[in-house]
């Protein structure tokens, strides 16, 4: 049994000599061409990791803090910092300036807390893109009160307590002096 054709509600159904002569009529008809046009399109936007960025904020802001705990970390010697277990020659090499210098971040006009987030921030973004020698230039503290040096001694004191650190030295005068710290990295 031959199931009829299913109309669709509201539309006339056509008599079959109806559609025979629009059959004929339309024999000669070529479909049009296609609009010389490009669809639009656009690429989707990357997805935003947002808990991935609040919970690196965090661990910066943490990082950050860590130069500023009760327990003030003293090093003997502030213009260089050398892991525990590592070779001397490598401060050497960090002042001769063995490695090229492929990043830096300059503090200048930073408060000692804004200082320590940036360098906080500059040191994981060093690390997620395997950069291995960088400088920080925090000023010889001219222009803070007293002119004492503020953000020189909480930034090295902040790199000497970073894991990711290997050494660090107070550089030749033409790459900043006592006013920048050049950091080995642990990548």
């Amino acid at each position: 049994m031959k199931r009829p054709a299913r109309e669709l509600p509201g539309e006339p159904s056509a008599a079959p000599e109806d559609v025979a002569i629009f059959r004929a009529e339309m024999r000669d008809v070529a479909p049009a061409p296609p609009a010389n046009r490009v669809e639009p399109w656009r690429r989707r936007p990357a997805p935003v990791p947002a808990q991935r960025l609040r919970d690196e904020r965090a661990v910066i802001e943490e990082l950050a803090r860590l130069g500023t705990d009760g327990d003030e970390v003293e090093l003997e010697d502030d213009s260089a910092y050398l892991r525990p277990g590592l070779p001397r020659d490598i401060l050497r090499k960090l002042r001769r300036a063995h490695w090229t210098i492929q990043d830096q971040v300059d503090l200048h006009g930073l408060t000692a807390e804004e200082a320590a987030r940036a360098t906080a921030r500059f040191l994981a973004d060093c690390l997620r893109r395997g950069v291995r020698c960088v400088r920080i230039v925090h000023g010889k503290g001219l222009g803070s009160r007293g002119r004492e040096p503020v953000l020189k001694r909480r930034i090295r004191r902040l790199l000497a307590r970073r894991s990711e650190v290997l050494a660090f030295v107070e550089p030749r005068a033409v790459h900043g002096g006592g006013g920048a710290v050049v950091a080995l990295l642990d990548a």
